[in-house]
């Protein structure tokens, strides 16, 4: 029996199977959702504008009650930073996100510019044209156009030692992965989510077990996976995400070398 939350994103995607399509999975995995699963909440907010809080209140529903001050602002923004990317490599954004990024404001900073740069490529874009270059960068017909990857950018093939590694630590930091989700943990879009929970407190860990994290499993690689996307030449909003998630990668970078 499926919950409340699931049943609103299948109503707001218009069926089992367009969900499904929408977030690059097969229809008989979302029909054997009961709920959302953890991993997927964030991919299937984005296609379908239904709040995480609202598809798994007991994962994010606490969100709604921390006082103010409970997580430090750069933390906060720095969660929300990673949210957005991983949304974003997730799945490709639904109008209502598209609608959001347009308003996004930039400043002088380098990560302001590319705010402002991602703003208006999301003003410039049709919805069907944004899904067509997810599908063909990180699906595609037989695959796509990139592979995000760690085990890939590290060692050239899928499944690899980079993986096996970050299992292991995803198990000392106490991070399970969900049963129903067949995407490899050294996806970019689930790195980016654990860094999202780590940055926010949802998953606790000092700032020495994030910098350790962060320069073992995201540092060697995703930079230069941002960079590939920035430069491939089927993307046009694509091309904003990665210049924005290179950018970040480098302020991340040099936080943590300070921090260290």
């Amino acid at each position: 029996m499926r919950d409340e939350g699931l049943d609103r994103a299948i109503g707001a995607a218009g069926g089992v199977a367009e969900l499904a399509r929408r977030i690059g999975i097969s229809q008989p995995s979302v029909s054997s959702w009961s709920r959302v699963p953890a991993q997927r909440v964030i991919a299937v907010e984005s296609v379908t504008g239904v709040p995480r809080r609202e598809l798994r209140p007991d994962l994010y529903g606490s969100e709604l009650t921390l006082p103010d001050d409970a997580i430090d602002p750069v933390d906060a923004a720095r969660a929300a930073e990673y949210a957005l990317l991983a949304t974003l490599l997730s799945a490709a954004p639904s109008s209502t996100l598209l609608d959001r990024l347009s308003e996004l404001n930039g400043d002088d900073t380098p990560l302001g510019r590319v705010h402002a740069m991602l703003a208006e490529a999301a003003s410039n874009s049709m919805l069907a044209d944004v899904e067509r270059e997810h599908f063909d960068l990180f699906i595609g017909l037989g695959r796509g156009e990139l592979l995000p990857y760690a085990s890939y950018y590290l060692t050239g093939f899928l499944n690899e030692r980079p993986l096996s590694r970050l299992r292991a630590d995803l198990a000392t930091l106490g991070i399970e992965r969900v049963e129903s989700n067949f995407e490899p943990e050294d996806h970019a879009a689930t790195l980016c989510e654990i860094m999202a929970g780590l940055a926010s407190g949802r998953f606790p860990a000092s700032v020495e077990a994030q910098r350790a994290f962060f320069e073992k499993h995201l540092s060697p690689w995703m930079t230069r996976m941002f960079a590939d996307m920035e430069n491939t030449e089927r993307a046009k909003f694509y091309r904003a995400v990665g210049a924005v998630g290179r950018v970040f990668m480098d302020i991340e970078t040099e936080a943590f070398t300070f921090t260290n």
